[in-house]
């Protein structure tokens, strides 16, 4: 199994530059022959293993579920580390589980928990773009120079969310879908298809649509690290978040949400951060300040409940898609302006207090 990830590591590595002419080429070919063939990857399954990637760089492994003991190895960003058992030692408080893996034990805080599932391509994409979530620890994206080939130029990670526009024959000469920079939403960018998983419409569908804008209110409490939706004074969800480390703080007053995007390509400059990468596709992004602050997915920590943010609200993936879904201005797939790739609109209230 330690192959098979290797090999999954390397796989885009040894992937050698074709020219302009042979991009063409077999662009021509790949669009011809759509309707005859699925493009089928060599796997097409779901792999049931537990498995982490090291989000930050390093991550010690302990001798024993705890801070306190020897430090017996590290693992670099982006290593991915089978997880033979999850232990809650109750130790650290603010983060107490541990995972067991070979020689010792990692705190969950800079690890994310990934699968690998590879899926059966779209024979085509419908001319309002589709929406899809990484379904692999790590994928590399490409682009293609006329003058260098295929040059890679960001990772994807677990869980991320990219718009495909199309579907293109990449490098390897199988199918890969064509994905729309966010940042730059002139660019495009090229990922296997085998390996990402398209959202449907009906995957975003707006909840509670009939509550009114007045009746909805988002409440985050920064001492706690939690937020709570409610509906007519009554809670209706709760969860665990991570606001701004100090220094880099989440604004405290009244606010509203004013735009949406399901899709976001953040980074930081701060002299502040301790750590700063491009972040490609942060899922489920609801702003609330014209600075930038919004509530997100996020997939490089688990350690909700802790300050860790650059000013934003941290929140699990799932968690960040249900308040997406739930809060104003309504958000569903229709909605979404397919040239600006976002909602905008006065909407729900968001009260944020120590």
């Amino acid at each position: 199994m330690l192959l098979q990830f290797d090999c999954f590591k390397v796989q885009f590595e040894a992937m050698k530059p074709i020219s302009r002419r042979d991009f063409l080429k077999l662009g021509g070919l790949a669009l011809a022959s759509l309707a005859f063939t699925t493009f089928l990857p060599e796997y097409t399954e779901f792999e049931d293993i537990d498995l982490v990637r090291v989000a930050k760089d390093p991550v010690s492994v302990y001798k024993e579920p705890t801070d306190t003991s020897q430090i017996v190895g590290t693992w670099s960003r982006d290593s991915l580390i089978h997880v033979y058992e999850t232990v809650d030692s109750g130790t650290p408080g603010y983060n107490p589980i541990w995972y067991r893996v070979f020689g010792g034990y990692m705190n969950r805080a800079r690890l994310q928990k990934v699968q690998i599932h590879y899926n059966t391509p779209l024979s085509n994409i419908p001319e309002t773009k589709l929406l899809s979530e990484v379904t692999v620890p790590i994928t590399q994206a490409y682009r293609y120079d006329q003058w260098d080939g295929w040059v890679p130029i960001f990772k994807l990670y677990y869980s991320s969310i990219q718009w495909i526009t199309g579907i293109e024959t990449g490098p390897d000469g199988k199918a890969w879908y064509i994905v729309q920079n966010e940042a730059d939403k002139s660019a495009q960018y090229f990922v296997p298809t085998v390996q990402l998983h398209p959202i449907y419409p009906e995957e975003i569908i707006p909840l509670s649509p009939g509550v009114p804008i007045g009746k909805k209110h988002i409440d985050v409490n920064i001492s706690t690290q939690t937020l709570t939706c409610s509906e007519y004074d009554s809670a209706v969800f709760t969860t665990l978040v991570s606001t701004g480390v100090t220094g880099m703080d989440t604004p405290d007053g009244n606010f509203n949400i004013n735009d949406k995007l399901p899709s976001r390509n953040m980074s930081t400059t701060s002299r502040l951060a301790d750590d700063i990468i491009p972040l490609v596709g942060v899922p489920w992004c609801s702003f609330f300040t014209e600075e930038g602050h919004a509530f997100h997915g996020t997939y490089w920590h688990d350690n909700f409940g802790v300050p860790m943010s650059h000013g934003c609200v941290n929140m699990r993936n799932e968690d960040a898609k249900w308040l997406f879904r739930w809060c104003l201005p309504s958000s569903g797939f229709d909605q979404i302006d397919k040239q600006t790739l976002d909602t905008k609109g006065l909407g729900t209230t968001v009260n944020i207090h120590y």
